[in-house]
């Protein structure tokens, strides 16, 4: 890519071979501050060159950016897998690189395929069979490890790939190779257990990076061809202390850790001598302490910042200030549910109040457009849920309409409705998902309530591709054998689920029992899943629970680690 700043050449001669591959466009690897920050890592260390490659739907040939070189030329092919939707692609990648897709399949003169990634270390078992060695964890905690003793064992010219596998299991924390693992079923289908078949550690220890404060996370290319064009997007924290209970960022990265003021600022200053573009990047920016300061050091002149995340309870006139002088036109408001009720078996932590002053101090600040995030199907919702969220966007829509003709301008709202998927390493992991037809006629039900109110569109996430996700977040080692199918049948999913091996119902629709095996139970995640188990039962009740202290306790055992 002729346009990219920040490419990094390296010669290849008494290096490890690492092709880091997203396995999706370009312009959608390029958006992911993770797998940046993975190639810039590797090619920290001397001894490592790292190149990436992506799907590419107009040449099924795969090529690095850097050198032109193919997959097979390789000794490590990276995975960087965000999200399970791109499971698929994973195995697009492989059999466009004419090598084996599954591990068994292998031989000595193959690369070794890793893969990493949040989507991984939540449950890593549908592409177990696919994926050589998974490392399980932040990269900054790994990869150093990870590569010294890949390069002690490279230089080795009596070793078998089945010995470096071991080797590799043995003595890097986090690293999980599934043919050492054997995964078995009860006769009603239900994972009995997953048991080593070797001497290798039982459960994977998730690695964790303690401190943030000394290590800095952002950018190393700029590009135009990506969401966030030229932008220098800088890693804020990681976690979320509020715990809304359907996102798993809140319950896999505790406790929460944010970066000093001081630090961010050595990143933006490093930002803006590049562009004039700056990202704010985390699961809870506006719960930065002093955020307020920052951007004021950041935003003198033309510098413009955007920030991924900012909760209605804590938007403040500085903040939308922020927003204004950046020239931003849309604004993200995510209720997430239409009912108080909704709210608090969520456990989001905002009210109705909350929302209507947010969208008046955006919209009287100069913001002119909305867009605000639902989710349908979420556990013990009824119609009268459903409703809520008709209900709010029409008081929503007044607040907008009363400060837009303050400000002589009325813009756009957008209605967002997303299926709830159950996540792994979350009070939901147990919850039943809703089926395709009750959801279709819950977003329905929205779209009639919202169809005469001007100036407000509603999208809707199909319900039939959240099923999909669903059956890909939620599978065992048997969903392998789905994705297989739909790569024969490229990319047909409808045509896979009818002729599916295993009954995709079951992993979709069905709750669980708690004293089921789950398939990610493989991994110590550090929360313990008796806490997540309570926070299940008080959000069947209605319940809310209070947000991390982001301090040493022993309430979910992330602490205790």
């Amino acid at each position: 890519m002729t346009n990219e700043i920040g490419t990094i050449r390296k010669g290849w001669k008494g290096r490890i071979r690492v092709a880091l591959v997203y396995p999706n466009r370009y312009a959608v690897g390029m958006s992911n501050l993770g797998f940046q920050a993975v190639y810039q890592l590797l090619n920290d260390i001397d001894h490592v060159v790292c190149e990436r490659a992506f799907l590419n739907p107009r040449d099924s040939r795969i090529r690095t950016i850097e050198s032109g070189r193919q997959l097979p030329d390789f000794d490590i092919i990276a995975f960087s897998v965000s999200f399970e939707n791109d499971y698929p692609n994973l195995l697009t990648i492989l059999g466009n690189a004419n090598l084996p897709l599954q591990s068994r399949d292998r031989g000595e003169t193959h690369p070794l395929i890793i893969a990493g990634g949040v989507a991984c270390f939540l449950n890593p078992e549908p592409i177990a069979s696919f994926v050589d060695a998974f490392l399980i964890g932040e990269a900054e905690a790994l990869i150093s490890r990870f590569t010294d003793v890949f390069y002690d064992i490279s230089t080795d010219p009596h070793t078998s790939r089945e010995n470096d596998l071991m080797t590799l299991a043995r003595n890097v924390p986090g690293t999980y190779v599934p043919q050492f693992y054997e995964s078995t079923w009860h006769e009603d289908g239900t994972l009995r257990s997953v048991d080593p078949t070797a001497d290798v550690p039982a459960k994977i220890e998730r690695v964790f990076l303690k401190n943030l404060s000394q290590t800095p996370t952002h950018s190393a290319l700029l590009t135009p061809d990506t969401t966030f064009a030229d932008t220098f997007l800088i890693e804020v924290s990681r976690g979320c202390p509020h715990g809304c209970r359907f996102c798993s960022a809140g319950y896999v990265y505790r406790p929460p850790r944010f970066r000093p003021v001081s630090l961010l600022a050595e990143c933006a200053e490093t930002g803006v001598s590049q562009t004039n573009r700056i990202g704010l990047v985390g699961a809870a920016v506006s719960d930065l302490p002093s955020i307020g300061t920052l951007c004021a050091q950041i935003q003198p002149e033309e510098n413009r910042i955007s920030f991924s995340s900012l909760r209605a309870d804590a938007l403040t006139p500085e903040l939308v200030s922020v927003l204004r002088q950046s020239r931003v036109k849309t604004a993200t408001i995510a209720p997430d549910a239409g009912s108080e009720r909704m709210r608090r078996v969520i456990n989001k932590g905002i009210t109705e109040d909350h929302i209507l002053k947010a969208t008046e101090l955006l919209v009287s600040g100069g913001i002119p457009n909305l867009k605000l995030y639902f989710m349908i199907g979420l556990p013990t919702e009824t119609p009268d849920d459903v409703q809520a969220i008709v209900t709010l966007c029409e008081k929503i829509k007044q607040s907008f309409l009363d400060s837009s003709r303050a400000q002589k301008r009325i813009g756009e709202i957008t209605v967002s409705l997303n299926p709830f998927v159950p996540k792994a390493v979350t009070p939901f992991q147990w919850a039943a998902m809703d089926d395709v037809r009750t959801l279709k006629k819950k977003i329905q039900q929205v779209r009639k309530g919202l169809k005469h109110v001007p100036n407000l569109r509603v999208y809707a996430e199909a319900p039939k591709q959240a099923y999909v996700q669903a059956l890909l977040s939620r599978g065992d080692r048997r969903v392998s054998e789905v994705l297989l199918l739909v790569h024969e049948n490229r990319g047909n999913w409808p045509q896979t689920l009818k002729g599916s091996p295993v009954n995709t119902d079951q992993y979709v629709y069905r709750e669980r029992a708690l004293d089921e095996v789950l398939p990610w139970d493989i991994i110590d995640q550090r929360v313990h899943k008796d806490f997540l188990w309570k926070e299940y039962q008080k959000a069947i009740q209605g319940r809310i629970s209070a947000q991390c202290p982001m301090k040493s306790c022993d309430r979910c055992g992330a602490c205790e680690n």
